[in-house]
């Protein structure tokens, strides 16, 4: 019995040394990315890389920026994948030189050198005024061009907007117009629209499911969403305001502790320069590279960016969510 104990116990630990060793030789990518888009990007590295094991794991945007901050060279992520701006910019020290890896021609305020070459922007997000025309027409709304037609009584409970707290669409709004009108007056205007509020929804996507739902007539939301329910058939109508369409970017780095490891920077090639050209075309096409080409079908062109102006600082932004009370 004694042996058959010594026996099992020996084949317990092998079997945990080669799950160890099967995990220590899998490249984990950290995504904050839509899981859709995350199905996809695994799809190709495993078809660019049969000899390697990746694996894709979706990570929520402030998990992942915690984890990573907390474990620091112990983190079993290799790569950091598309997670917002002011988070990793706040994990600069833990990411890796990136300058010798990325191939494409960036927009100016989007070159990797801006950020230290610690990180690639992957994605600009942008948002817009969404709006529903069925439940317009059948309130007999005009369509609202201005933050300040927004404010108007006859759009009481007919408008949804993330809220910044847990959304950085939300946030990009609110930094957006504390950048234009000042940091007291953006909170006075915010006091009065929460006033026409239905939801201040939990997500970025929110708006845009309210909006499906015929639950409210307008929705500050992302673009690229919208524009992804007009071609599926959706009664919505995308409009910009006159201070701009609001955004923020992503970004994708290596952790420090792997930035030399010949598999991980192959398989970072090929995220930040080839795979980072179909997410363009298919999921997310704002600009962020010079003679970049909108395919994608309905997707606005020659947009005029708002200001913000320090989106990518997470002190500031810490400072303004502690203002916000909704």
């Amino acid at each position: 019995m004694k042996k058959l104990y010594i026996a099992l116990t020996a084949i317990a630990i092998l079997l945990l040394f080669v799950v160890n060793k099967q995990e220590s030789d899998t490249i984990i990518i950290y995504s904050s990315a839509e899981q859709f888009r995350n199905d996809e990007l695994q799809l190709q590295v495993n078809k660019k890389f049969p000899d390697l094991k990746v694996r894709v794991m979706y990570t929520p945007t402030a998990k992942a920026a915690a984890k990573v901050m907390i474990e620091g060279e112990n983190t079993d992520a290799d790569i950091i994948h598309a997670l917002e701006i002011g988070y990793i910019n706040n994990l600069k020290h833990l990411l890796g030189d990136v300058s010798e890896l990325t191939r494409i021609d960036y927009l100016k305020e989007f070159n990797p050198k801006n950020f230290d070459n610690n990180f690639v922007i992957w994605e600009r997000y942008a948002g817009s005024f969404t709006v529903n025309r069925d439940i317009l027409d059948k309130h007999n709304l005009p369509v609202p061009t201005s933050y300040e037609d927004l404010l108007d009584p006859m759009y009481k409970n007919l408008i949804a907007m993330p809220d910044p707290k847990s959304s950085g669409t939300g946030f990009f709004y609110y930094k957006n117009l504390v950048n234009v009108m000042g940091e007291q007056a953006a909170l006075e205007y915010f006091d009065k629209l929460s006033v026409n509020i239905k939801q201040f929804t939990e997500s970025g996507s929110g708006p845009v499911k309210l909006l499906n739902q015929g639950e409210v007539a307008v929705g500050l939301a992302m673009t690229f969403q919208s524009v992804g329910e007009i071609n599926k058939g959706m009664p919505l109508e995308i409009y910009f305001p006159q201070e701009g369409s609001p955004y923020s970017m992503s970004g994708t780095g290596i952790v420090k502790k792997s930035e030399h490891k010949k598999d991980v920077r192959r398989v970072f090639d090929f995220l930040v320069n080839d795979f980072i050209n179909y997410d363009k075309e298919h999921f997310s096409p704002e600009m962020i590279m010079k003679n970049q080409i909108i395919t994608m079908d309905n997707y606005p062109t020659d947009v005029e960016y708002a200001d913000m102006t320090g989106i990518e600082d997470m002190a500031e932004k810490e400072r303004l969510l502690s203002l916000w009370k909704f």
